[in-house]
């Protein structure tokens, strides 16, 4: 089997204590996708859209990764002071990524943000922030444990749709997730499914049925890679965008 190159969106931020800017992301993105035969290629915020619609034309798959807001204006939401780290250009570029993807059965998988771009790009909407607006929730921006940061603590279970492309790929009805976000998934887009959920009802993971490899989940797998079902996941994307190459 060919090789895919897996496209990893990225993200402007400044290099302390200069104002200097870095593309970034964290490495665990990366890894994750090497570990499952692909190669990642990084994708800076800045690119034009002529720029990146040349260059999806040579990706094999996409990954959209976790990080900041979405700005509400791209989905009619509701404004609240907890909105940090908006960035046009990444919404821009991510939303257009995605909605191409959905449209040309392209692979994708989008993580925590990802999921969030994901719904908005295909006519969706979210929860700004999540204790003020969804009655009896979890606490999803989970803080960690003690000698367990957030990253890899277990904060919570989700529940996965029997039938569902997730549930097939994970080989699992249920597992346990860790959970960094306080935005969350409000109105399903009309493409979507939604397929795996949170204790409090809150959504996980959705999914486009029918497209090669449409899945995206609200936790961080790529943290998570010392279980055999996230590494499921991953291939499985890996797998897709290769048999696409």
């Amino acid at each position: 089997m060919p090789t895919p190159m897996i496209g990893i969106t990225t993200r402007t931020a400044p290099i302390p204590p200069s104002e200097l800017k870095s593309v970034m992301i964290q490495q665990a993105y990366p890894n994750a996708i090497l570990e499952a035969g692909g190669v990642p290629v990084l994708i800076p915020s800045e690119v034009s859209e002529r720029g990146w619609n040349e260059l999806f034309r040579h990706l094999d798959g996409i990954l959209f990764p976790g990080g900041p807001d979405i700005a509400t204006e791209r989905f009619g939401g509701v404004p609240h002071p907890a909105v940090y780290g908006v960035d046009e250009a990444r919404d821009a570029l991510e939303l257009g990524l995605a909605k191409l993807a959905a449209d040309e059965g392209k692979p994708f998988l989008g993580i925590c943000r990802g999921a969030q771009v994901t719904n908005v790009a295909l006519g969706g909407t979210l929860y700004t922030h999540i204790p003020d607006q969804y009655p009896n929730a979890l606490q999803h921006d989970y803080p960690g444990e003690d000698g367990i940061p957030a990253r890899t603590a277990l904060a919570h279970p989700v529940r996965i749709e029997g039938g569902s492309r997730i549930g097939k790929v994970l080989g699992e009805t249920g597992l346990k997730v860790n959970s960094l976000h306080h935005q969350g998934i409000k109105d399903v887009a009309p493409a979507l499914k939604a397929v795996a959920f949170a204790p409090d009802g809150m959504i996980e993971a959705v999914e486009i049925p029918e497209h090669p490899f449409a899945i995206a989940v609200q936790w961080h797998p790529e943290w998570l890679t010392d279980q055999e079902p996230i590494r499921r996941l991953f291939k499985a994307f890996v797998d897709a965008a290769a048999k696409r190459k």
